[in-house]
């Protein structure tokens, strides 16, 4: 039978990963969730196999779960690894998606043979479309490996990182990147208003046209760079645009470069 599943805080990503598990099947020997307002996880707080505690205190002493699952919030983390420490004893590893929180944290408080995984998802896995990165220490096994996977796609995509520093630039990009993402939506629907559309339907036009892009992405197998093209008419109203927007000075990737980079130390700056 399946050790059950420990996971430490049920808001949105947590919720999300839960309701994951719970419909791949992931969740089989059951999840005891620590999540101090219960209230706000609605239906997944009643669901078959799932267990509620307001804090980690609770938790059964005989416990031995499989994995524990750290889904706080950065600044919450000191106070919520005390209670854990002894199930770090248990044979348990433990994955974190909490951002700017090292490998080495975690080693130093619970424990310097400890598995520990760190992740990164982002928010789309509150629809099943989120993708994550994660890195292990030497200390996690090829079948604790084989499950992080498992859950981590259970809310998307998931792939590893060759090396931990790395984790700093997928936090700037991909964590990051659904900010940039509905930016780019409210962007467009401006200049649609400023060119003379109304609000709403340039907004409408602007999330459909942003959705079913991305769509269309995930479903090809052309690179970003051929969709671009098959786009673009030449002397077209397209490629007048991209003139603008590909500018090596003035254009989108000058922009993103600085923008990816500033996130990217900022990730470091939060680990330090």
């Amino acid at each position: 039978m399946s050790k059950p599943l420990v996971l430490i805080g049920c808001g949105k990503m947590g919720g999300a990963m839960l309701a994951g598990w719970l419909e791949s099947g992931e969740a089989a020997g059951g999840v005891h969730v620590v999540e101090p307002h219960a209230d706000a996880m609605g239906d997944l707080a009643r669901k078959d196999g799932v267990t509620v505690y307001a804090s980690a205190d609770a938790l059964p002493k005989d416990l031995a779960p499989g994995v524990v699952i750290l889904a706080v919030k950065p600044q919450s983390m000191d106070d919520a690894l005390v209670p854990l420490a002894r199930l770090a004893s248990s044979g348990a590893y433990f994955l974190s998606i909490a951002a700017g929180k090292t490998i080495g944290y975690f080693e130093a408080r619970l424990g310097a043979s400890v598995p520990v995984i760190r992740a990164m998802p982002n928010t789309p896995a509150a629809v099943g479309r989120g993708i994550t990165a994660y890195v292990a220490n030497a200390h996690v096994g090829d079948a604790q490996k084989a499950q992080a996977q498992r859950l981590l796609e259970a809310v998307g995509e998931a792939l590893e990182a060759e090396q931990e520093d790395q984790i700093d630039a997928v936090t700037a990009l991909s964590g990051g990147g659904p900010a940039y993402v509905f930016l780019l939506i409210e962007a467009l629907a401006a200049a649609g208003v400023k060119s003379g559309l109304p609000e709403d339907m340039a907004m409408r036009l602007a999330r459909a046209t942003v959705s079913g892009s991305g769509e269309l992405a995930r479903q090809s197998s052309e690179p970003a760079s051929q969709l671009r093209i098959n786009v673009t008419s030449p002397g077209g109203t397209t490629a007048e645009a991209l003139k603008v927007l590909m500018d090596e000075n003035t254009g989108i990737q000058p922009i993103f470069d600085a923008a990816i980079a500033a996130a990217t130390a900022r990730s470091k700056e939060l680990a330090g």
